[in-house]
């Protein structure tokens, strides 16, 4: 049998007994920031349950902020989700349902539900009250529904400045519940919105808005994070006194929570703001604009999500997992080329005339294929595979060593150069004839075999990565935690293969990790060879 999770066993047993006929979900983002990889599952769980129950799933904005909304927030997570590959039936906003928003407001205040109060986003805060005791009523909270009318419509009409007066929904300020202490559901709000202008001068809370917008749109199941849990009584009070009917069902999963990760749009925001990251789209970002630049996969960034599965608590996942899982999708699709990051000289001083080799695309697919590339008698090697004074175990090249040079010979060490501060620039080699692969000298024991670049090499520019955040997982805000460097630039040289290689062309370097060439022709680091997660 197909394996479901907790949301999915709601959905099934509704079905069955009848309760809803088609399945609509939505995506509601808040339009002010790019969507982050902790977004990406929610979108595999809403996008995931139209699939499988051949049901919709609606794209809503909820930009019921204009102080921090933008178009180009809208544009990003369009692209976003089109990246992953999920297509949404109607794309509506919050915005949308202003005006009937306001008509269900002045529907509470008729029906003794709402009221206009005085007092000040302090004052409210101060007398809501503690989970021991109970909230202190307005001085506000008795005006008749003639008044409260009359107000509501002057702040509607500019008549009050920004945070004089709000409309309250009328709960009950003893609840043991705080969110249902007569919650803010209107604020007076002079900012040009995105799509209405300057049409509103008040705007809906989000806990107003969002059981509206779904209730509008036919939503069967409002699908959140586990912050919103306590919001649910506020959610289903709205959906009822609104004259709305059961549906739709809030279902509260566990947001992910990834190790050494930012989640947060606001500080993901600062680290934009400050200069820390180029942009929302930098590819040390954990937004999937980031991931995206970075050279991630879409396919595994969803197999992550659905490895780490549906949860009703939170955890955190290891990071590991999510770089397993690029890398395994990588280790199955990604070319293999010769790359080096740190470019060392080699003179192969017996070699006369190039030598055509081949290398194998991928070894891990019967029909990648190969691809040629020329053995020269310059060629250029990493700058740690050659030391004068090696460490124990070292099994590159050393003097009086030998290593073979990857799907070519096997060369032994003559001698080396060095510039006047004792750096080595070049290091010469003679190559053992007939110990190619097949040659009578191939089963001569080397232990190392290196990668290398011939002497038409393409000069390469390739960013290396490093988490923002260090691994101590202590509670100190995240500016303690940022790295140092978390980039690092090189000049390399690679192999004549990459001349025809497109942006976000994905590629193994060999023995240095999985790399993409971005728009602007560097190579980004996507994730090393070495897999740490432990599984």
């Amino acid at each position: 049998m197909e394996s479901t999770n907790f949301i999915e066993d709601i959905i099934e047993s509704e079905l069955a007994e009848g309760k809803v006929k088609k399945i609509v979900t939505r995506f509601p983002p808040e339009p002010n920031g790019y969507l982050h990889v902790g977004h990406a599952k929610s979108l595999a769980i809403n996008f995931g349950i139209k699939k499988k129950y051949n049901g919709e799933c609606n794209l809503r904005f909820d930009d019921t902020n204009p102080t921090k909304e933008d178009v180009e927030y809208v544009n990003s997570i369009k692209e976003d989700i089109k990246w992953l590959g999920f297509t949404w039936d109607r794309e509506l906003y919050a915005s949308d349902y202003f005006d009937q928003m306001y008509e269900f407001a002045v529907k509470l205040i008729k029906d003794g539900k709402a009221y206009v109060c005085d007092m000040s986003a302090e004052e409210i805060t101060k007398n809501r009250g503690t989970l021991t005791e109970p909230g202190i009523e307005s001085p506000s909270r008795n005006r008749t529904v003639e008044e409260n009318l009359r107000l509501f419509e002057g702040m509607k009409n500019g008549e009050f400045k920004d945070g004089e007066k709000v409309l309250r929904a009328k709960i009950d300020m003893a609840s043991p519940n705080i969110n249902m202490r007569d919650p803010i559901i209107y604020r007076v709000l002079r900012a040009t919105h995105h799509r209405t202008g300057d049409k509103w001068c008040i705007y809906p809370m989000y806990d107003f808005a969002h059981p509206i917008s779904d209730c509008i749109e036919g939503i069967t199941h409002s699908i959140c994070t586990l912050e919103f849990e306590d919001h649910r009584p506020l959610y289903d009070w709205v959906k009822y006194n609104c004259g709305f009917g059961d549906n739709p069902r809030q279902i509260e999963f566990a947001r992910l929570g990834l190790t050494r990760t930012i989640m947060s749009k606001r500080y993901l925001k600062r680290l934009v703001d400050t200069g820390v990251v180029d942009g929302w789209d930098d590819p040390r970002m954990p937004t999937l604009s980031g991931m995206r630049e970075r050279g991630y996969p879409a396919e595994a960034l969803l197999d992550f999500c659905d490895r780490i599965g549906v949860a009703k608590s939170n955890s955190m996942v290891e990071a590991a997992l999510l770089e397993h899982c690029v890398r395994e999708n990588l280790n199955a699709n990604a070319t293999r080329v010769m790359v080096v990051k740190e470019p060392l000289k080699m003179n192969v001083v017996n070699l006369k005339a190039p030598i055509v080799v081949k290398v194998e695309n991928n070894p891990t697919k019967e029909d990648a294929g190969e691809h040629e590339v020329t053995l020269t008698p310059t060629i250029y090697i990493e700058k740690s595979d050659f030391s004068i004074d090696p460490p124990p175990k070292y099994h590159r090249l050393k003097p009086d060593g030998m290593v073979r040079l990857k799907g070519a010979y096997i060369v032994k060490y003559l001698s080396h150069e060095t510039d006047e501060n004792g750096n080595v620039t070049a290091v010469n080699c003679e190559y053992v004839e007939d110990s190619m692969s097949g040659g009578a000298n191939a089963g001569i024991k080397v232990k190392g075999v290196l990668h290398w670049a011939p002497s038409d090499a393409e000069d390469v520019v390739i960013n290396d990565y490093d988490y923002l955040l260090d691994d101590v997982e202590d509670g100190r805000d995240f500016g303690e935690r940022l790295n140092p460097v978390t980039k690092t630039v090189y000049h390399g040289k690679a192999e004549p293969f990459l001349k025809n290689a497109a942006a976000y062309d994905r590629f193994q370097f060999m023995r240095l990790g999985y790399y993409m060439k971005n728009k602007k022709g560097e190579y980004n680091l996507i994730v090393g060879l070495k897999d740490s997660y432990k599984g």
